[in-house]
């Protein structure tokens, strides 16, 4: 089979990922790039041999070139809407970074675009890919937890606490949608959909702990209006209780995820720092305490890889598609809603009815 050819857009750090997971692929190649910054094409081109027609400083040239197999899109989160638009009218397969959008509305309009005529794509929940997550998923899914009753998660991270840091767009409402909740509690979240369940009812607590960064260009300083961290109980469906810690100013995490949920019948402790961990307790194994878990290798995969395998036909189930993407956006809005008005709020699904 001929190797697809997939175009990366957006050369930022995710953008490494991307191109990485693409390389170590015998099944497709990096065939064309795309950014507004001249300087960052120029350079990745020459590194990826990728010749200068098949740079792009345009999204619509690049996506309208016909040999074109599939995309990757990488960019700043207010580009997400309008770039996965264009590659739906395309026709053209794509892995969509998270947050989906700015908001629920951009977010439900994608969802339905998919819905009425499906086109193979990803939302890149990354942490999907680690192999502890998905035996734990199988785990939970073989009722070795029992009814699941409790769901404790953190996301810490430390690199915030840096004062000399400018005013990039992830401390920008308006490029970003929400500071530490979506960048970091996006993830949390769309593990809990994954492994457990959607969230019912939310209540937070967030704040700005750096009001104020230096410009990036050098000239003053400007206002931060997202979140630094984002403290949250919830309700799951099925009646399960959580609690969600997220930060960016977390003295000494670099990306430190950890998961515990607590069934009827049997625990388990996702952890991810330099690697992912998973540590179970279950009352049918005759387990005395947590120990842990030897991960068999058919659950380890590669999130590239497995995008790969989605545009070819041969996915596994296991992906994040649209619909996650949706609920993922409406719970992270709801959560803002929560913490704006000090108050608990009901997440409210509107359903898609196919035309």
């Amino acid at each position: 089979m001929e190797k697809l050819k997939i175009g990366v857009i957006g050369l930022g750090g995710i953008a490494d990922m991307h191109i990485g997971g693409i390389l170590s692929s015998e099944d497709a190649d990096v065939w064309s790039i795309c950014d507004c910054n001249e300087e960052a094409l120029a350079r990745r081109g020459e590194e990826l041999g990728i010749p200068e027609t098949r740079r792009y400083l345009s999204v619509t040239e690049l996506l309208e070139n016909p040999e074109l197999d599939a995309v990757t899109i990488g960019t700043p989160n207010h580009n997400h809407y309008a770039i996965a638009c264009e590659a739906i009218k395309r026709r053209k397969p794509f892995a969509l970074e998270k947050p989906v959008s700015l908001d629920t509305r951009e977010a439900r309009m994608l969802r339905d675009m998919l819905a009425n005529d499906y086109l193979p794509h990803m939302v890149c929940f990354s942490y999907r890919y680690k192999a502890a997550v998905r035996y734990a998923k199988w785990m939970i899914d073989q009722g070795k937890l029992g009814d699941i009753k409790h769901v404790y998660s953190q996301y810490l991270q430390s690199w915030g606490l840096d004062e000399s840091i400018p005013l990039v767009w992830r401390f920008r409402k308006e490029l970003s949608g929400s500071g530490a909740l979506g960048d970091l509690g996006s993830h949390i979240l769309d593990l809990q959909r994954f492994l457990i369940g959607d969230a019912e009812r939310v209540i937070a607590d967030a704040d700005t702990i750096i009001k104020e960064r230096g410009l990036i260009s050098g000239d003053g300083k400007g206002e931060v209006d997202v979140d630094d961290f984002c403290h949250v109980l919830m309700r799951l469906k099925g009646g399960a209780s959580g609690a969600m810690s997220i930060s960016r100013f977390a003295y000494g995490r670099g990306n430190y995820q950890q998961l515990e949920i607590y069934g009827t019948r049997g625990a388990l402790v996702y952890n991810l720092e330099e690697e992912d961990t998973l540590y179970v307790h279950f009352s049918e194994e005759g387990d005395r305490g947590f120990r842990k878990a030897e991960i068999p290798e058919s659950f380890r995969t590669d999130q590239m890889q497995s995008f790969i395998n989605l545009v070819q036909g041969k996915g596994d189930g296991c992906d994040a598609d649209m619909e996650d993407g949706y609920m993922n956006q409406l719970t992270l809005d709801s959560i803002i809603e929560s913490f704006t008005e000090q108050r608990w709020i009901h997440i409210k699904q509107e359903v898609f009815h196919h035309v």
